[in-house]
């Protein structure tokens, strides 16, 4: 595994600072969670999976905010780091805030999605069925966006990578990286409430039992619904249907709570980081 940007830093100050070495437990602790991130975030997305990633990124957040503790690190922070370095850190932080919100607001918008089409079900009501799908076009419009105002972050972070000298510090490196494991993390998780357009060929796929097994829960919903609407079966599983949602539910409160728990992190971390630099 690659070092931690960090150990540049404290290679740099070893001579003129007695402080603590690169064998400060912060830093292998910091690279060892990075390094579970990066597992999690190539591993397969399901909503069952998002609350456990979402713990790990948070914990990362924990050993980011540990490694910003230490005294040589802060000195580098607010001695080496240019105005606009200062400013492309904090900036990184209220991008992120903005991705977790609207990750939140989108979360909590298919949760009521979903309550209403459980309701509709146990009612057999078909015009409710029709607004669940209408719901979920609207739905996807604004996770569209979504992703592509990550995708446009992404490339603006790729740029600004690009563009660094050799005076630029180490932690600057660290921090961007967690900014961009981060924003890949949200665009994960939006994607995968996306699914793909709703429609007969969605329901075509997933009479293929391979492509079923890899379709997304809220592209099995859909399809589901769409069989209903249109009578190509008599929903004789009805009740592992509404079992199937209620599991959904409990995912997506789950992964709501870990959602609000960053939210808060990254709050207490901007400002952590804003007292270093006005130090």
């Amino acid at each position: 595994m690659a070092p931690s940007p960090l150990r540049t830093i404290t290679r740099r100050h070893a001579r003129s600072i007695s402080l603590p070495s690169r064998s400060h437990p912060f830093l292998p602790q910091f690279d060892e969670q990075l390094s579970r991130v990066k597992v999690s975030e190539a591993a397969a997305s399901t909503l069952s999976s998002m609350s456990n990633r979402l713990v790990d990124l948070n914990n990362l957040y924990d050993c980011t905010d540990d490694v910003l503790q230490l005294p040589h690190v802060q000195q580098a922070i607010s001695q080496e780091c240019q105005d606009k370095c200062a400013d492309e850190m904090l900036d990184g932080y209220l991008r992120l805030l903005d991705a977790c919100s609207t990750s939140r607001d989108i979360f909590s918008q298919t949760k009521e999605s979903i309550r209403e089409l459980l309701s509709a079900l146990r009612r057999n009501d078909r015009d409710q069925l029709s607004g669940y799908l209408t719901s979920r076009r609207n739905s996807k419009r604004i996770i569209q966006k979504a992703l592509k105002d990550l995708r446009s972050i992404r490339n603006r972070q790729s740029a600004i990578a690009s563009q660094k000298d050799d005076e630029t510090v180490a932690i600057f490196s660290m921090l961007k990286e967690v900014e961009s494991i981060s924003l890949n993390m949200f665009y994960s998780f939006l994607s995968h409430l996306n699914g793909t357009k709703s429609g007969w060929s969605l329901v075509s796929k997933l009479m293929n039992q391979e492509k079923k097994s890899s379709a997304t829960e809220f592209e099995k919903v859909d399809a589901i619904i769409l069989q209903k609407l249109s009578n190509l079966d008599d929903m004789e599983q009805l009740e592992d249907v509404q079992n199937q949602l209620g599991n959904i539910l409990t995912s997506i409160q789950t992964v709501e709570e870990e959602l609000e728990c960053l939210f808060r992190r990254l709050i207490k971390s901007r400002v952590f980081l804003l007292n270093i630099l006005n130090h």
